[in-house]
């Protein structure tokens, strides 16, 4: 029996100003084959993700298109939705950080750490464009990095040589959006002082990242931790702070809301109010929060620790996810992340994604000309629960998908179930002692996929059906049943064969949904397969008459993506 878990899952919001490409797609697949793995084994599993609106980007953004920020976010999130769900990425609830619920939630924390005094003021200096009239964040100032040189990096951090640094640090800046070079101007912000939660931190990152993360992590420790400009100054797009007419929340502290405030709206909504089982301790008295409903699944999630929550991010927003994301939850009486599980960076053809060399390639283009399974399957023989970045080649890209997923997978059920529709109607009977054997052994590797699945370690996952399938594949040429003259024999072989592949499409149910949808209509089953049903062998049943299931990759579809991808200038 499956044990009883209830887990809630997020992956980093998608910024609000553009489209969703394949570097998006990385974390999305990986956190939707997690999130299905869990349903398929029984357990109570939600995913959260939603839009990331606020901040400059957005306010800049909108001005280009002449629209305001709201109908600018209400077009991208249309967008955004189309092409996830082209990918057929399966989400809870899918909202948007600028939400009455959300600001409620900003304006809470802030409450909270006014009360406990862990707010500063301090006046810094920060990049003004006379031109723009704004003080200009991070992304919106580029110049040479001081340490190594190198032009064209952000205000931040560079590129070239991974050094971080203040944005008044930079040589040469010019304003991203009109090119002029800004000037030093003085400000009053405030501040949330993180050194107040250095202990809390310490105990907090080994336990709940992974070790690279909280090595890193941990660097920042050597000395006192810095005081986190949680403000930003008009003109901005985000949440006015209560008490300051020309201040608003830093993107940073209202887009982690969203998680919370996005379990809020999805509670309410999907009328999730059930218990958990009585052989669960019910959560200690909370102080109620004055605009949530009490006694909501949410409480569960967000105010006590009896449930699992699981932040899907990338490496490199691990500083806010792991630091200042944890100290505000644990400073406003919330639970902190289960464990925040943070992921490598997509290269293209080995090289990062970028607009003007054609490989940063947008979801509907690529959805366009292949089918989204071939990337749910690539991306999950390449991604493990490390922080290596990993490469989108091309050419191993149509080598690895045709050879295992069309040629070893797809093309031992349709010359299995072809010959059983042609030969024998369908109809399947009892293998032999030695067919069982084989199907048994297949059996006993969901343990060992299971294991991979919970691990993130999805390579492992392919590695170990992909071996599945080699060994079935040898079973059905060993046997030949194209040459057998006994029709019993021909007919037990052909059931064992398509058994096994039953089995492989369990295993790989969470990673390619539609495509085992399309078998599970082939065998008639009458339920959705769940992991339970690794547990039985067909020994009868009458399969329907094989459907094309899919195809080989053609290098040319390859090319049109990648040449629509280029900008129209280099376009051929």
């Amino acid at each position: 029996m499956t044990e009883q878990r209830r887990i809630l899952v997020t992956a980093a919001l998608p910024y609000a100003t553009g489209h969703i490409h394949i570097g998006h797609l990385v974390e999305q697949i990986q956190t939707d084959i997690w999130v299905r793995f869990h349903q398929l084994m029984g357990r109570e599993c939600y995913f959260i993700c939603g839009e990331d609106t606020h901040g400059t980007g957005t306010m800049i953004e909108a001005r280009k298109r002449n629209l305001t920020p709201e109908q600018l976010i209400a077009d991208i999130h249309r967008d955004h939705l189309q092409d996830l769900r082209s990918f057929e990425i399966q989400h809870s609830h899918f909202g948007s950080t600028n939400s009455e619920e959300n600001r409620k939630l900003c304006e809470f924390f802030y409450s909270q750490m006014q009360a406990q005094k862990h707010l500063a003021k301090r006046t810094i200096e920060q990049l003004y464009c006379e031109h723009d009239q704004m003080f200009l964040p991070d992304r919106f100032v580029k110049g040479q990095c001081p340490k190594c040189d190198s032009p064209g990096q952000y205000g931040d951090s560079c590129d070239v040589c991974g050094s971080t640094y203040s944005p008044t640090d930079l040589k040469n800046p010019a304003c991203s959006v009109c090119g002029t070079r800004p000037v030093i101007r003085p400000s009053e912000q405030i501040l949330f002082q993180l050194e107040h939660f250095r202990e809390f931190l310490t105990g907090w990152l080994a336990d709940h990242t992974q070790k690279e993360i909280s090595n890193k992590m941990m660097e920042w420790f050597k000395e006192p931790l810095r005081d986190w400009d949680i403000s930003r100054n008009a003109p901005y797009f985000g949440f006015q702070i209560p008490g300051h007419k020309d201040k608003f929340f830093y993107v940073w502290v209202d887009a982690p809301m969203g998680y919370v405030s996005g379990t809020e709206i999805f509670c309410r909504e999907a009328g999730v109010w059930a218990a958990l089982p009585k052989s669960v301790p019910p959560a200690p008295p909370q102080t109620p929060l004055p605009h949530l409903l009490p006694h909501l699944l949410f409480d569960d999630f967000w105010r006590s620790h009896r449930t699992e929550l699981y932040h899907f991010i990338g490496k490199d927003i691990a500083y806010f996810h792991t630091l200042f994301w944890p100290a505000l939850l644990h400073m406003a009486g919330f639970r902190t992340p289960t464990k925040v599980f943070a992921h490598g960076m997509l290269t293209v053809n080995g090289q990062k994604m970028s607009k003007s060399k054609g490989t940063q390639i947008n979801a509907r283009t690529f959805a366009k000309h292949l089918s989204p399974t071939y990337l749910r399957y690539y991306y999950a023989s390449k991604l493990t629960s490390g922080l290596d970045d990993f490469d989108l080649s091309m050419d191993d890209f149509i080598q690895r998908v045709n050879s295992d997923l069309v040629g070893k997978i797809t093309n031992l059920g349709s010359r299995g179930a072809q010959m059983l529709g042609k030969k024998f109607q369908g109809e399947m009977i009892e293998s032999d002692r030695e067919g069982l054997e084989l199907i048994q052994r297949f059996q006993k590797s969901s343990q060992e996929i299971a294991h991979h699945y919970e691990g993130r370690d999805y390579s492992k996952t392919i590695g170990v059906v992909r071996g599945l399938a080699d060994e079935a594949n040898r079973y059905f040429d060993e046997k030949a049943p194209w040459k057998s003259a006994d029709s019993v024999q021909t007919q037990r072989v052909l059931s064992t064969t398509l058994n096994l592949f039953r089995l492989l499409c369990i295993y790989l149910k969470p990673i390619v949904p539609s495509y085992v949808a399309q078998v599970e209509d082939l065998f008639s089953t009458p339920h959705p397969w769940s992991w339970r049903d690794v547990g039985s062998i067909l020994h009868a049943g009458k399969i329907k008459a094989y459907k094309h299931l899919i195809g080989r990759i053609e290098p040319a579809q390859v090319e049109k993506i990648m040449q629509e991808s280029l900008p129209p200038s280099t376009a051929a």
